[in-house]
């Protein structure tokens, strides 16, 4: 009986009550499209960590005399490096017979095999043999997906005798030359520090992403309540239990916010493709990282209707309670101050926060921001109203102050979704760091030479330079033989170089200094386009926010407003009235939220505040307002629409 009567009651409401149940179908849909890239985001990083384990090799235990040694192979990692893109070589050779094959590899590789992933193998056969190809030699194969971290990685496996040279040298141990050699029991590894290093910014991320999404999707279940309130508030009159409103209530938010959900996931599928050519920790995504895992997609469809309903649910108590309140529309006792206690408590603690406190922690304390600034926005939007409404000179500033003190938690549902990009905006700005800029030189190769040998590998490594036609300075400095190119020397010519002396010293690799300062290159671009990702979603939801809220209201008070205009009052000062009472809130809380979230930044700087940052603070600023602006002027027609015709109408 509850699901025909709440369908009987949506139909009766009209074309314009329809649009109510469009509009809350329509905030769920992106709100779960957003939340499953937030989700999916954080699981792809974990899966590219999975996949680059087995090149960050796990020491087998040893094993008492006499016992038997269970080493299957041994490997060691390093980096070479072509047009300035790193190529990640893992060498292996094989202590058993029937060694496994390692990951993406259907056989163990021979000595003397090389495995080229496929973009290094379309690169090696795309530049000239001399600047690539010939570094290695004997290609039989093509690397899986299972082997890499994304599409575009250069990755090399090449084949070694267990006593051969390059798989008993020790190495020194970092991210440049790699892995020392190790004997293995697995390829199970475990993930490098940069992995997990992005992990947890993605975490991080990850938190600022979704606390507003949850939030707008909360919300969504009470887009056009005043008229829900009335309608359910009529049916408590002539009799109807409170058992059967929340039941009438939970049956509307839940079947739309189920095909709200339904929709965002189909727009989410079509957008992953898209979504995947985002570069970040060296290339693209394979679309699969990006696509969630089916329980994922099963716990979206069932938490975001259930978050929808009990949100619903949640804004019912005046209805039950006082059902001839709602009825006569008396105003709702003002909220209190209290709320502002929990957020100063939240901001209390984050000057104790420290670089090293656990993730987890940052993650909660983020999170409590956001959701008390959430609590607290309702509060400061009444006091606003207030305040606007005395201080009113004109009708419009007057109607929009008694607007937000009637209903200061539709007119904070209106910016929250700014306001909350704000607090983005403020935690990311400091945060931001500015270009990586170095002067480290890009046309000297240096290797270590073993100790006792750098003069010899130097006489080597001249001979290479010149059979290969590379004009070059070789001198031995200590225990590292340093070939300087000349300030002329393009990428060609240093790729030459590179090939040239390929295994001058067999385990590694010849190096510039600019190749050593490519990581901190690297995660400063990826720390500038993760933030770009973050505030893109949460600017998305700040405009779908602010249009759909701001349609909502008019839905809400159409009545109010047929009734404005049949008194005289024009359509122009309806309009400004409706633009103060969006703009006046908006310039309080954002500038608040933006206040509190760099607040929050300030104990994770690891640099001082650059323009960079500064600048897309601005940014955020001005496109925050410029939205809120143009959502609300896409609402213009409806208002238009509704006070063209103020009879009032049975909902």
């Amino acid at each position: 009986m509850n699901l025909g009567l709440t369908w009987r009651l949506l139909k009766g409401g009209g074309r314009k009550g329809m649009l109510g149940a469009w509009l809350t179908l329509g905030a769920v849909a992106v709100s779960t499209a957003l939340l499953l890239f937030a989700v999916a985001a954080n699981f792809a990083f974990a899966d590219r960590a999975d996949r680059s384990a087995w090149r960050n090799p796990v020491a087998a235990p040893a094993q008492p005399a006499g016992a038997g040694g269970k080493a299957v192979a041994v490997e060691a990692r390093r980096h070479d490096y072509v047009r300035g893109e790193q190529i990640t070589v893992v060498d292996l050779a094989a202590l058993v017979p029937g060694a496994p094959a390692p990951p993406g590899m259907p056989r163990f590789p021979a000595p003397g095999e090389v495995w080229l992933s496929p973009a290094l193998s379309e690169l090696a056969a795309r530049l000239p043999a001399d600047q690539l190809a010939r570094r290695y030699p004997k290609p039989a194969g093509v690397l899986g997906d299972e082997a890499l971290v994304h599409p575009d990685e250069l990755v090399a496996v090449v084949g070694h005798r267990p006593d051969a040279p390059a798989m008993t040298a020790e190495r020194a141990r970092d991210w440049i030359v790699g892995s020392t050699p190790v004997k293995i029991d697995s390829f199970a590894g475990e993930p490098t520090e940069d992995s997990e290093g992005y992990q947890v910014l993605a975490l991080i991320a990850g938190v600022l992403m979704v606390v507003p999404l949850l939030v707008f999707g909360g919300a969504a279940a009470r887009l056009t309540v005043a008229r829900r309130d009335q309608r359910l508030a009529a049916l408590r009159l002539v009799g109807a239990t409170s058992g059967q409103v929340v039941g009438m209530t939970v049956a509307e938010a839940v079947i739309v916010a189920f095909a709200g959900a339904l929709a965002g996931t189909a727009a989410y599928a079509l957008a992953v493709p898209l979504l995947a050519r985002i570069e970040i920790g060296g290339g693209p995504w394979f679309v699969s990282d990006l696509w969630p895992h089916p329980l994922v997609l099963a716990g979206a469809m069932v938490a975001v209707p259930l978050l929808v309903g009990l949100s619903a649910v949640a804004g019912l108590r005046r209805v039950v309670v006082s059902p001839l309140g709602v009825a006569r529309r008396e105003t709702p006792p003002a909220l209190r101050a209290v709320r502002v206690v929990a957020l100063l408590a939240v901001l209390a603690v984050v000057p104790t926060l420290t670089q090293g406190t656990s993730v987890a922690i940052i993650a909660v304390v983020i999170g409590l921001a956001f959701l008390c600034i959430n609590l607290v926005g309702p509060w400061v939007v009444g006091l606003i109203g207030r305040i606007t409404a005395a201080s009113a000179r004109s009708p419009a500033r007057l109607l929009a102050g008694r607007r937000l003190m009637d209903d200061p938690r539709s007119a904070w549902r209106t910016v929250s979704g700014v306001a909350l990009t704000g607090f983005v905006a403020g935690f990311l700005g400091l945060l931001t760091p500015g270009a990586f800029t170095s002067d480290a030189a890009a046309d000297q190769l240096r290797v270590t030479a073993p100790a006792g040998q750098v003069a010899a590998v130097a006489e080597q490594a001249r001979q290479r330079l010149e059979a290969a036609g590379v004009t070059a300075t070789v001198e031995p400095v200590k225990d590292t033989v340093v070939a300087a190119l000349g300030g002329g020397a393009g990428e060609d010519v240093l790729d030459r170089a590179r090939t040239a002396l390929a295994g001058l010293v067999p385990g590694r690799t010849p190096t510039t200094e600019a190749d050593e300062e490519r990581f901190g290159v690297q995660i400063f671009a990826d720390i500038g386009t993760g933030t770009i990702v973050v505030l893109s979603v949460s600017f998305l939801v700040a405009i779908a926010s602010a249009g759909i809220t701001a349609a909502s209201s008019i839905l809400d008070r159409r009545q109010t407003y047929g009734l404005l205009r049949l008194a005289g009052t024009p359509l122009e000062v309806l309009d400004r009235a409706r633009r103060a009472e969006t703009l006046v809130p908006l310039t309080v809380m954002g500038g608040g939220a933006i206040a509190v979230g760099a607040f929050c930044g300030i104990p994770f700087m690891v640099t001082s505040v650059n323009v960079s940052g500064l600048v897309t603070l601005g940014a955020c600023v001005v496109a925050g307002f410029a939205g809120v602006v143009g959502a609300g002027a896409l609402s213009r027609p409806l208002l238009r629409s509704v006070t063209a015709d103020p009879a009032p109408r049975p909902d």
